[in-house]
Protein backbone atom coordinates (compact mmCIF):
# COMPACT_ATOMS: atom_id res chain seq x y z
CA UNK A 1 0.00 0.00 0.00
CA UNK A 2 1.48 3.34 -1.05
CA UNK A 3 1.14 6.11 1.53
CA UNK A 4 0.73 9.44 -0.24
CA UNK A 5 -1.39 11.57 2.04
CA UNK A 6 -1.71 15.33 1.66
CA UNK A 7 -3.57 18.13 3.42
CA UNK A 8 -5.53 19.09 0.31
CA UNK A 9 -7.10 15.64 0.14
CA UNK A 10 -8.09 15.84 3.81
CA UNK A 11 -9.62 19.30 3.30
CA UNK A 12 -11.60 17.97 0.35
CA UNK A 13 -12.88 14.98 2.34
CA UNK A 14 -13.97 17.23 5.21
CA UNK A 15 -15.68 19.63 2.84
CA UNK A 16 -17.54 16.85 1.03
CA UNK A 17 -18.53 15.00 4.20
CA UNK A 18 -18.88 11.66 2.44
CA UNK A 19 -16.68 10.33 -0.37
CA UNK A 20 -17.69 7.49 -2.63
CA UNK A 21 -14.92 4.93 -2.93
CA UNK A 22 -13.02 2.07 -1.33
CA UNK A 23 -11.53 3.09 2.02
CA UNK A 24 -8.45 1.06 1.15
CA UNK A 25 -7.80 3.54 -1.68
CA UNK A 26 -8.88 6.66 0.23
CA UNK A 27 -7.27 6.16 3.65
CA UNK A 28 -3.71 6.45 2.24
CA UNK A 29 -4.62 9.93 0.99
CA UNK A 30 -4.89 11.18 4.58
CA UNK A 31 -1.81 13.06 5.84
CA UNK A 32 0.39 11.27 8.34
CA UNK A 33 -0.65 11.81 11.98
CA UNK A 34 -3.54 14.11 11.09
CA UNK A 35 -6.62 12.34 12.50
CA UNK A 36 -7.90 12.48 16.07
CA UNK A 37 -10.37 9.62 15.88
CA UNK A 38 -11.33 6.81 13.56
CA UNK A 39 -14.74 5.67 14.74
CA UNK A 40 -16.30 2.96 12.65
CA UNK A 41 -18.40 -0.16 12.45
CA UNK A 42 -17.10 -2.18 9.51
CA UNK A 43 -19.13 -4.91 7.81
CA UNK A 44 -19.49 -7.80 10.22
CA UNK A 45 -18.23 -11.17 9.09
CA UNK A 46 -20.65 -13.08 6.87
CA UNK A 47 -23.54 -10.86 7.95
CA UNK A 48 -24.82 -8.59 5.18
CA UNK A 49 -25.67 -9.29 1.56
CA UNK A 50 -23.91 -6.10 0.44
CA UNK A 51 -20.56 -7.17 1.92
CA UNK A 52 -19.99 -10.82 2.75
CA UNK A 53 -16.58 -11.47 4.28
CA UNK A 54 -16.03 -15.00 5.53
CA UNK A 55 -14.90 -15.13 9.18
CA UNK A 56 -11.87 -17.22 8.20
CA UNK A 57 -10.67 -14.36 5.97
CA UNK A 58 -11.75 -11.40 8.07
CA UNK A 59 -8.44 -10.62 9.80
CA UNK A 60 -6.51 -10.67 6.54
CA UNK A 61 -9.19 -8.45 4.95
CA UNK A 62 -9.23 -5.83 7.73
CA UNK A 63 -5.54 -5.42 8.60
CA UNK A 64 -4.65 -3.20 5.59
CA UNK A 65 -7.34 -0.74 6.73
CA UNK A 66 -5.94 -0.79 10.27
CA UNK A 67 -2.43 -0.15 8.94
CA UNK A 68 -3.55 2.87 6.90
CA UNK A 69 -5.45 4.28 9.89
CA UNK A 70 -2.41 3.80 12.12
CA UNK A 71 -0.33 5.87 9.72
CA UNK A 72 -2.91 8.68 9.66
CA UNK A 73 -3.73 8.82 13.39
CA UNK A 74 -2.01 11.55 15.38
CA UNK A 75 0.00 10.84 18.54
CA UNK A 76 -3.09 11.17 20.77
CA UNK A 77 -5.42 9.63 18.19
CA UNK A 78 -7.59 6.54 18.52
CA UNK A 79 -9.31 3.83 16.54
CA UNK A 80 -12.64 2.80 18.05
CA UNK A 81 -14.12 -0.26 16.44
CA UNK A 82 -17.67 -1.55 16.88
CA UNK A 83 -17.90 -5.16 15.80
CA UNK A 84 -20.04 -8.20 16.51
CA UNK A 85 -19.18 -11.82 17.06
CA UNK A 86 -20.57 -14.52 14.76
CA UNK A 87 -21.77 -18.08 14.93
CA UNK A 88 -20.03 -20.12 12.22
CA UNK A 89 -22.46 -21.22 9.50
CA UNK A 90 -20.26 -23.94 8.04
CA UNK A 91 -16.98 -25.78 8.39
CA UNK A 92 -15.48 -27.45 11.47
CA UNK A 93 -16.74 -24.65 13.75
CA UNK A 94 -20.33 -24.78 12.51
CA UNK A 95 -22.74 -23.88 15.30
CA UNK A 96 -19.96 -22.46 17.48
CA UNK A 97 -18.83 -18.89 18.09
CA UNK A 98 -16.15 -18.10 15.55
CA UNK A 99 -12.92 -16.66 17.05
CA UNK A 100 -12.31 -14.16 14.20
CA UNK A 101 -13.15 -11.16 16.38
CA UNK A 102 -10.57 -12.05 19.05
CA UNK A 103 -8.00 -12.92 16.42
CA UNK A 104 -8.59 -9.50 14.85
CA UNK A 105 -8.10 -7.62 18.12
CA UNK A 106 -4.81 -9.39 18.79
CA UNK A 107 -3.61 -8.80 15.23
CA UNK A 108 -4.40 -5.08 15.47
CA UNK A 109 -2.49 -4.92 18.76
CA UNK A 110 0.52 -6.72 17.26
CA UNK A 111 0.47 -4.17 14.42
CA UNK A 112 1.28 -1.42 16.91
CA UNK A 113 -2.10 -0.11 18.01
CA UNK A 114 -2.35 -0.02 21.81
CA UNK A 115 -5.38 -1.97 23.06
CA UNK A 116 -6.81 0.44 25.64
CA UNK A 117 -10.22 -0.93 26.55
CA UNK A 118 -13.04 -3.26 25.62
CA UNK A 119 -16.54 -1.81 25.89
CA UNK A 120 -19.84 -3.62 25.85
CA UNK A 121 -22.63 -1.96 23.91
CA UNK A 122 -25.65 -3.29 25.80
CA UNK A 123 -28.90 -3.40 23.83
CA UNK A 124 -31.66 -3.98 26.39
CA UNK A 125 -34.36 -4.40 23.74
CA UNK A 126 -32.39 -6.31 21.11
CA UNK A 127 -34.45 -7.99 18.42
CA UNK A 128 -35.15 -11.69 19.19
CA UNK A 129 -34.05 -14.28 16.71
CA UNK A 130 -33.21 -17.93 16.20
CA UNK A 131 -29.73 -18.50 17.57
CA UNK A 132 -29.72 -22.19 18.42
CA UNK A 133 -28.85 -23.28 21.97
CA UNK A 134 -28.23 -19.73 23.23
CA UNK A 135 -30.12 -16.61 24.20
CA UNK A 136 -30.55 -13.66 21.84
CA UNK A 137 -27.59 -11.40 21.08
CA UNK A 138 -28.17 -8.37 23.31
CA UNK A 139 -24.70 -6.81 23.19
CA UNK A 140 -21.87 -5.97 20.82
CA UNK A 141 -18.21 -5.20 21.40
CA UNK A 142 -16.57 -1.81 20.99
CA UNK A 143 -12.76 -1.86 21.08
CA UNK A 144 -10.66 1.21 21.81
CA UNK A 145 -7.15 1.27 20.33
CA UNK A 146 -4.72 4.17 20.64
CA UNK A 147 -1.86 5.33 18.40
CA UNK A 148 0.33 6.40 21.32
CA UNK A 149 0.76 6.08 25.07
CA UNK A 150 -1.38 9.12 25.93
CA UNK A 151 -4.56 9.12 23.86
CA UNK A 152 -7.08 11.93 24.17
CA UNK A 153 -9.71 10.81 26.66
CA UNK A 154 -12.33 13.11 28.21
CA UNK A 155 -14.17 11.16 30.88
CA UNK A 156 -15.88 14.33 32.09
CA UNK A 157 -17.72 14.58 28.76
CA UNK A 158 -19.69 11.40 29.41
CA UNK A 159 -20.24 11.41 33.16
CA UNK A 160 -23.69 10.39 34.39
CA UNK A 161 -25.76 11.56 37.40
CA UNK A 162 -24.76 10.14 40.77
CA UNK A 163 -26.97 7.42 42.18
CA UNK A 164 -26.54 8.64 45.77
CA UNK A 165 -28.99 11.28 47.01
CA UNK A 166 -27.96 14.86 47.78
CA UNK A 167 -27.72 14.21 51.53
CA UNK A 168 -25.23 11.37 51.02
CA UNK A 169 -23.18 13.46 48.60
CA UNK A 170 -23.05 16.34 51.10
CA UNK A 171 -22.06 13.97 53.92
CA UNK A 172 -19.19 12.42 52.03
CA UNK A 173 -17.85 15.82 50.98
CA UNK A 174 -17.40 16.59 54.70
CA UNK A 175 -15.58 13.31 55.38
CA UNK A 176 -11.90 14.01 56.11
CA UNK A 177 -10.94 10.38 56.65
CA UNK A 178 -12.46 8.90 53.55
CA UNK A 179 -9.71 6.52 52.52
CA UNK A 180 -10.95 2.93 52.47
CA UNK A 181 -8.41 0.16 51.81
CA UNK A 182 -8.96 -3.55 51.41
CA UNK A 183 -6.71 -6.23 52.87
CA UNK A 184 -5.16 -6.55 49.42
CA UNK A 185 -4.05 -2.92 49.58
CA UNK A 186 -6.56 -1.48 47.13
CA UNK A 187 -9.05 1.25 47.83
CA UNK A 188 -10.13 4.78 47.14
CA UNK A 189 -10.56 8.09 48.87
CA UNK A 190 -14.31 8.51 49.29
CA UNK A 191 -13.88 12.22 50.00
CA UNK A 192 -13.05 12.72 46.30
CA UNK A 193 -15.90 10.59 44.95
CA UNK A 194 -18.27 13.48 44.28
CA UNK A 195 -15.93 16.19 43.02
CA UNK A 196 -16.31 15.67 39.28
CA UNK A 197 -19.94 16.64 38.75
CA UNK A 198 -21.02 13.16 37.73
CA UNK A 199 -20.17 9.49 38.00
CA UNK A 200 -17.92 7.44 35.75
CA UNK A 201 -20.36 5.57 33.46
CA UNK A 202 -18.19 2.46 33.23
CA UNK A 203 -17.37 0.37 30.19
CA UNK A 204 -20.87 -1.01 29.62
CA UNK A 205 -22.62 1.49 27.36
CA UNK A 206 -26.40 1.15 27.34
CA UNK A 207 -27.93 2.36 24.08
CA UNK A 208 -31.35 0.88 23.28
CA UNK A 209 -32.36 0.01 19.75
CA UNK A 210 -35.34 2.35 19.77
CA UNK A 211 -35.71 2.05 16.00
CA UNK A 212 -35.39 5.81 15.56
CA UNK A 213 -31.93 4.89 14.29
CA UNK A 214 -33.68 3.44 11.23
CA UNK A 215 -36.23 6.21 10.73
CA UNK A 216 -35.33 7.95 7.50
CA UNK A 217 -32.06 6.00 7.23
CA UNK A 218 -31.95 3.77 4.15
CA UNK A 219 -29.38 1.37 5.54
CA UNK A 220 -29.84 -2.18 6.76
CA UNK A 221 -27.36 -1.82 9.65
CA UNK A 222 -27.84 1.73 10.89
CA UNK A 223 -25.89 2.68 14.03
CA UNK A 224 -27.77 4.35 16.92
CA UNK A 225 -26.71 7.97 17.23
CA UNK A 226 -26.27 7.59 21.00
CA UNK A 227 -23.45 5.08 20.50
CA UNK A 228 -21.55 7.40 18.18
CA UNK A 229 -22.12 10.33 20.53
CA UNK A 230 -20.61 8.55 23.53
CA UNK A 231 -17.35 7.61 21.83
CA UNK A 232 -16.91 10.83 19.86
CA UNK A 233 -17.29 12.86 23.06
CA UNK A 234 -14.85 10.71 24.97
CA UNK A 235 -12.12 10.25 22.34
CA UNK A 236 -12.04 13.38 20.15
CA UNK A 237 -11.63 17.02 21.25
CA UNK A 238 -14.02 19.71 20.07
CA UNK A 239 -12.71 20.89 16.72
CA UNK A 240 -10.86 17.62 16.18
CA UNK A 241 -11.14 15.39 13.13
CA UNK A 242 -13.24 12.21 13.00
CA UNK A 243 -13.08 9.80 10.06
CA UNK A 244 -15.36 6.82 9.46
CA UNK A 245 -13.88 4.55 6.75
CA UNK A 246 -17.11 2.51 6.55
CA UNK A 247 -19.58 5.37 6.76
CA UNK A 248 -22.76 3.52 5.76
CA UNK A 249 -25.72 5.83 6.35
CA UNK A 250 -23.50 8.61 7.71
CA UNK A 251 -24.33 8.47 11.42
CA UNK A 252 -20.75 9.10 12.55
CA UNK A 253 -20.44 12.17 10.35
CA UNK A 254 -23.81 13.64 11.31
CA UNK A 255 -23.24 13.17 15.05
CA UNK A 256 -19.61 14.35 15.01
CA UNK A 257 -20.48 17.56 13.19
CA UNK A 258 -23.40 18.16 15.52
CA UNK A 259 -20.95 17.89 18.44
CA UNK A 260 -18.55 20.46 16.99
CA UNK A 261 -16.02 18.09 15.45
CA UNK A 262 -14.87 18.05 11.83
CA UNK A 263 -15.87 14.80 10.22
CA UNK A 264 -15.81 12.84 6.99
CA UNK A 265 -16.41 9.31 5.84
CA UNK A 266 -15.79 6.88 3.02
CA UNK A 267 -18.38 4.51 1.59
CA UNK A 268 -18.01 2.00 -1.22
CA UNK A 269 -21.74 1.51 -1.88
CA UNK A 270 -23.20 4.34 -3.92
CA UNK A 271 -26.74 4.02 -2.54
CA UNK A 272 -25.45 4.55 0.99
CA UNK A 273 -23.37 7.53 -0.17
CA UNK A 274 -26.54 9.23 -1.41
CA UNK A 275 -28.25 8.47 1.90
CA UNK A 276 -25.32 9.94 3.85
CA UNK A 277 -25.31 13.08 1.77
CA UNK A 278 -29.02 13.56 2.38
CA UNK A 279 -28.64 13.15 6.13
CA UNK A 280 -25.60 15.42 6.34
CA UNK A 281 -27.38 18.09 4.31
CA UNK A 282 -30.59 17.92 6.33
CA UNK A 283 -28.76 17.93 9.64
CA UNK A 284 -26.67 20.96 8.61
CA UNK A 285 -29.81 22.84 7.59
CA UNK A 286 -31.49 22.08 10.91
CA UNK A 287 -28.37 23.13 12.82
CA UNK A 288 -28.39 26.43 10.98
CA UNK A 289 -31.96 27.02 12.14
CA UNK A 290 -30.88 26.61 15.74
CA UNK A 291 -32.73 23.41 16.49
CA UNK A 292 -31.80 21.66 19.73
CA UNK A 293 -30.70 18.06 19.29
CA UNK A 294 -30.61 15.35 21.90
CA UNK A 295 -29.28 11.90 21.08
CA UNK A 296 -28.91 8.72 23.05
Amino acid sequence: MQIKGDSQALARFLDDGITHGDALDLLPLLPERSIDLFFTSPPYADARAYSRIHPDCYVEWFLPFAKAMFHAANKSGSLILNIKNRVAKSGPLKGQRHPYLYELVLAIQRMGWRWIETYIWAKPNAVPGKFGPRTKDSFEYVYHFARGAKPYFDLDAVRVPYKADFAEIARRKLDRLGRRNTEAGFGRDRTKTYLRGGADPGNVVNVPQTYNQYRGVAHTAAMPEGLAEFFIKIACPVGGIVIDPFAGGGTTIVVARRLGRRAAGFEIHEEFVEESRRRISENSAMDAQGYLFRVG
